[in-house]
């Protein structure tokens, strides 16, 4: 389906959706790596799951489980505020060139996050990106506060 023409005029939201979907999509592809991972380490968080793979005994954690799943927790912890800041943004009418850079930093910053979590690379690689994607949200967050000061 097309998009609405009133949605097509909203560059910024255009491309602040575009962003959006792509780390949403980041998202399905840690849970599936992780549903991979408890696969093939055999370590289940349910009874049910363990007894349909080879016995109760592979109910149990896995560090590297473990970490798929924080890995996703931290995106559900940073990228479901961006969705809520960048759509506030977007209706702000910003320069869509400094839009897309909010956006495109965040999403770079997120998807260097997740590499570096799941490939477990030399630290400060993930706190850096961490902190790099944290700047577009601070930036727009603090614009919508400016923008909605006189109607608190």
């Amino acid at each position: 389906a097309a998009p609405s023409p009133k949605m097509i005029e909203n560059t910024v939201f255009m491309s602040f959706t575009f962003y959006s979907t792509i780390l949403i999509l980041k998202m399905y592809v840690i849970a599936i790596i992780t549903g991979q991972v408890r696969l093939r380490k055999k370590a289940f968080a349910n009874p049910e799951d363990a007894l349909r793979n080879g016995g109760l005994q592979y109910y149990r954690e896995d560090p590297d489980v473990e970490r798929c799943r924080r890995a996703h927790r931290n995106d559900m912890e940073n990228i479901f505020p961006f969705l809520f800041l960048g759509a506030i943004y977007s209706l702000l009418d910003p320069s869509p060139t400094i839009a897309r850079i909010h956006f495109f930093v965040f999403c770079m910053g997120r998807i260097i996050h997740t590499i570096a979590y799941l490939l477990k690379l030399k630290a400060p690689t993930r706190s850096v990106a961490y902190s790099v994607a944290q700047l577009p949200c601070f930036s727009m967050a603090l614009q919508i506060l400016l923008a909605t000061i006189p109607y608190w």
